[in-house]
């Protein structure tokens, strides 16, 4: 730890929407993790914010490695540990950050315990991911990071057309959009999430493990989505040649995987993917 920085405290903690518990990594002397129900929410490295436990969180780190280098405007929906707005401010110094974070009490347990104060040029909004973004200017923000959920899901409302098309109002025209999301069997969310972003933006790729493209687990896949181009090729390299060894849907690929599903409208019930039982034990 930092000299004079206060060892953060293990345990369970009270939060708005329920208890997370504080743990420590064995393995990692700075490295901890907070969970909620059993489900793992986020894990930082205090000293090393440039270490990235999670296997999605490293998928994400890879399309923001190759977005055009320098300092970036960032909105990140869904807070958990600021583990990406770290990894930001220490791999593009000078970078802004806005974290939209519904749970206020989880903002102040991060920054009493997680040492959230940190990380530079960052302001946190305690707001639904919906309510969040609708003050934010047009075209402010080079990187907005859609990472919220509820338990193992990403919660619906943040899935919808109308969501993506103020998601798409705030990003610049070379600005990037990357979700999040989790799915199992069949992957009809992950279908659905893909159609839906698909329709507010041009340029659209698919990351996660082959198993899960595959249906095979439940796990995480990412959209990255840009007015612009993308670099599907640096981008599919990457994560082929990475440590979570992920396949990239780009153009014909992942029309086949959206495979005609519908976009997500805003007041439709859409059957949320539930995580098997015992999968995080």
């Amino acid at each position: 730890m930092k000299r004079g920085l206060r060892e953060p405290v293990p345990g369970i903690y009270q939060t708005t929407f329920g208890e997370v518990e504080l743990l420590r990594d064995l393995d990692r002397q700075d490295g901890w993790m907070l969970s909620k129900d059993g489900v793992p929410q986020s894990y930082v490295d205090l000293q090393d914010p440039t270490y990235l436990d999670f296997e999605y969180v490293r998928l994400i780190a890879d399309v923001v490695d190759l977005l055009d280098e320098g300092p970036l405007s960032c909105v990140h929906v869904g807070g958990g540990a600021c583990t990406i707005p770290r990894y930001i401010a220490a791999t593009r110094p000078g970078s802004r950050h806005i974290v939209v974070e519904h749970d206020g009490l989880l903002v102040n347990l991060v920054r009493e315990q997680l040492d959230l104060k940190s990380v530079p040029r960052l302001k946190v909004r305690i707001q639904d991911g919906r309510e969040g973004i609708t003050g934010l200017w047009d075209a402010s923000a080079d990187l907005f990071v859609l990472d919220a959920f509820t338990g193992a899901t990403m919660p619906v409302e943040l899935a919808t057309a109308e969501y993506m098309a103020d998601v798409a109002r705030v990003l610049r025209p070379t600005g990037t959009l990357v979700v999040n999301m989790a799915d199992g069997k069949g992957l009809a969310f992950a279908r659905r999430v893909a159609a839906t972003v698909n329709g507010a933006f041009r340029h659209v790729a698919l990351l996660a493990d082959p198993g899960v493209l595959r249906g095979r687990r439940f796990g995480n896949l990412i959209v990255a989505a840009s007015p612009s181009p993308l670099p599907v090729d640096l981008l599919s390299r990457r994560a082929a040649g990475g440590l979570t060894q992920a396949r990239c849907l780009y153009g014909e690929a992942l029309t086949n995987f959206v495979a005609g599903a519908a976009p997500i409208r805003d007041g439709e019930p859409v059957p949320v993917p539930q995580p098997p039982p015992a999968i995080f034990e």
